[in-house]
């Protein structure tokens, strides 16, 4: 039977981070196991990585780190885990490493080894220091800003190849331009992704949610996909369209071709049939997380007991996690699930409903399907639609994207909206 192509959001220190970003409701996993270290073993990692690669085709494959803090695991884990893909890999797959990280533990050992073995490593920060500091603070609550930016110029100086992954919500929405102009200009950043913050819980859990969801708390939840109230905190839907279209007003002018945004990327493989990142494909259920312990959840948004589909340290194979009834059904539901509304909607090919953690409000069939930041998707995507559809013309003409930025050429291939 033909191996299914999957990823794995690796976990080696579960939820467990330096920080105390209040936002992260990563950090509330923590209770979903019994306190203690939380700490992937050597011995767990060789099972996984041995049961991911003789799971994955041939071809190239990508191992991703990230937590909680995946730098808190220690830099000899990654050398070892750099040898055992060695090890386990056959000669027909390429293996590659990534990493997503606070930087703020980076030093030059670090980066010297991430440049060694080719480390895309993507860097969590949110904007200029006031936007940043806002909610990415550490444990004593004081912001982290100019540890994160220290952490991102020793990769620069290290030519580590970097990514910018910034989080949208109440603090940097409406300051989508300058956002980006900071991280273009100041920061000298190329590969932007831009990750909306939406946190839903039960109405009578909002009071509690609003105070964080750091485990040290006196009170504390365990966040799960579950109920209709939203965090002040989070993006709202119109503030989601105002950022992703002041970005692309930025990007369009100047940067087609130098910078690469992860929505704007989005759109243009959906226009080809080809969906590069599951919020915005068909369907999804092909990108598990594995925490410390080697539990394997059907999504790094569904570490939660009901999305539990085996563990490594057990013998169970991914592909038969991957071909189970459960996740078959997960995969599937995203397009199966989807309302009316959406169906029927002018961008569908480009939002395909969402991620599904966000689909909790009344979808208009009787049923609460529609993803919550409807109104902010359909906003930007039907702004760019006219001229991702001119790159599509450009490019099935044989020339380059980037002739967009050129207004002669633009009013020739950009559809005239009506």
């Amino acid at each position: 039977m033909r191996s299914l192509p999957y990823t794995v959001v690796t976990k080696p220190t579960g939820a467990a981070c330096n920080l105390d970003c209040t936002y992260s409701f990563f950090l509330s996993k923590e209770l979903l196991y019994d306190h203690g270290s939380q700490m992937m073993s050597t011995e767990t990692l060789e099972t996984y990585l041995k049961a991911y690669l003789e799971g994955q085709p041939d071809g190239p494959v990508t191992v991703i780190w990230q937590g909680g803090e995946p730098t808190l695991r220690g830099l000899d884990f990654y050398r070892l885990a750099v040898e055992l893909t060695e090890k386990y890999r056959r000669p027909t797959q390429q293996v590659s490493h990534s990493m997503q990280t606070n930087g703020t533990l980076l030093n030059d050992e670090w980066c010297e080894f991430l440049k060694e073995n080719n480390f895309l490593v993507g860097i969590s920060i949110d904007g200029p220091k006031d936007i940043h500091d806002s909610f990415r603070v550490n444990k004593a609550g004081r912001g982290s800003f100019n540890q994160v930016v220290r952490g991102w110029n020793l990769l620069q100086k290290h030519g580590v190849d970097t990514n910018i992954l910034c989080t949208l919500h109440a603090a940097n929405e409406g300051r989508g331009a300058e956002v980006y102009r900071f991280f273009t200009r100041e920061l000298g950043a190329q590969f932007l992704q831009f990750i909306p913050i939406v946190e839903r819980v039960p109405e009578q859990y909002l009071p509690l949610a609003e105070q964080g969801w750091s485990t040290e708390r006196k009170r504390h939840l365990l966040y799960k996909q579950e109920g209709d109230a939203v965090t002040s905190r989070s993006i709202t839907p119109a503030g989601l369209g105002e950022f992703l279209r002041d970005v692309f007003d930025e990007w369009i002018k100047v940067d087609v071709g130098r910078v690469f945004v992860q929505h704007f990327d989005s759109m243009l493989g959906n226009l080809f049939n080809q969906p590069s990142v599951c919020v915005h494909s068909p369907t999804c259920g092909m990108a598990l997380a594995i925490e410390h312990n080697g539990d394997v959840y059907s999504c790094d948004h569904y570490v939660e007991p009901d999305y539990l589909l085996g563990n490594v340290t057990r013998g169970e194979k991914f592909q038969d996690m991957l071909r189970s009834d459960f996740q078959r059904h997960f995969r599937e539901s995203k397009y199966t699930s989807l309302p009316t509304k959406c169906l029927k909607c002018p961008v569908r090919r480009f939002c395909h409903g969402g991620c599904p953690k966000d689909r909790f409000i009344e979808d208009g069939d009787g049923g609460y399907n529609l993803n919550y930041l409807c109104d902010g998707y359909f906003d930007f995507f039907t702004y760019a639609k006219p001229w991702i559809m001119g790159m599509g013309r450009l490019l099935r003409m044989g020339r380059e994207a980037k002739d967009i930025m050129d207004p002669q050429v633009a009013g020739r291939v950009v559809p005239k909206v009506k």
